[in-house]
């Protein structure tokens, strides 16, 4: 066919010819480039083992059950081995046919393998298929006290429970709340308590301070620390003591001098670290501290 000389070829079917040669020459380049380009890439190595390991260690632990907590057991095809019930102190659920059986500390599926096993190796059912809900979370809870929203006992449903978790359970703080959590509790049998600074939670960096909750520990928000300003003021009473507050941040919270106050003769009493009461008198970009007393006199002109 290309022996013909070009003038008996017809001009559509020539640039077809010229368009398979070139493909066929792309071809067989770019065939051994892709090729070497494959052998090139390197195989999975370490790194990718490591993020996987990251990711499996940042995996929640699955709840684990705990005395008190309510199951539901269902076996399939055997209604009558179905049943509710609560977890003894002792972690242990009274089963039909097995009798006791100690599921405290089980996660939810350990707990159906367990219950499975023992009416298999029974001979009680040949193939059973055991499904293990839980109910109500008794065996795991965490109190919230003080200045929240909803205060009292939650279930940790989950292990891995944080502090701030804890508190979205609580409704978050209310209203004239301290930014300060105290959380008290045992670790490693001894009496454990932190101090929690709620808003540095939320800086950056901040999240590595949040508190992992254990079972049985109690979460404190104390009411917010105040200061008190009464004399010649607008508005005397309490006023919440924010951080780094002045004695000038003070007045002017308390809405500022009345027409006969005076700054000359502002005192502020202060209880010192042996518990006695000073009589102190501070400049007005001084630092007040929380229980100060300012008060303002009146001016004499």
């Amino acid at each position: 066919m290309l022996n013909l000389p070009l003038k008996f070829i017809p001009v559509p079917r020539l640039f077809g010819l010229l368009a398979s040669l070139v493909a066929v020459a792309v071809m067989g380049w770019a065939g051994p480039v892709a090729a070497q380009a494959l052998r090139d890439l390197p195989p999975p190595g370490p790194v990718a083992s490591g993020q996987r390991a990251v990711a499996d260690a940042r995996a929640p632990e699955e709840y684990r059950l705990g005395a008190g907590d309510v199951l539901r057991v269902a076996v399939y095809q055997n209604p009558d081995l179905s049943l509710e019930s609560r977890l003894s102190e002792a972690g242990v659920l009274n089963f039909p046919l097995l009798g006791p059986v100690r599921l405290g500390g089980l996660t939810v599926g350990a707990a159906e393998q367990l219950i499975a096993r023992g009416l298999r190796e029974g001979q009680f059912v040949r193939q059973p298929q055991v499904n293990v809900s839980v109910v109500q979370v008794r065996g795991h809870q965490a109190s919230v006290l003080g200045l929240v929203n909803r205060p009292g006992r939650f279930p940790l449903e989950a292990t891995g429970l944080r502090l701030t978790d804890l508190l979205a359970m609580a409704g978050g703080t209310a209203a004239g709340a301290a930014d300060v959590a105290v959380v008290t509790g045992i670790r490693q049998g001894q009496p454990w308590r932190a101090e929690v600074d709620l808003p540095a939670l939320f800086t950056p960096g901040g999240q590595g301070r949040d508190v992992d909750i254990l079972h049985g520990d109690t979460v404190w928000v104390d009411r917010q620390p105040q200061v008190y300003i009464y004399g010649e003021v607008q508005r005397p009473g309490p006023l919440r003591l924010e951080r780094g507050m002045t004695l000038m941040q003070v007045l002017a919270t308390g809405g500022g001098l009345t027409p006969r106050g005076t700054e000359k003769g502002i005192r502020v009493h202060r209880r010192g670290t042996d518990g006695r009461l000073q009589l102190v008198q501070p400049a007005m970009d001084d630092t007040v501290r929380e229980g100060d007393v300012v008060h303002v006199r009146e001016s004499l002109f």
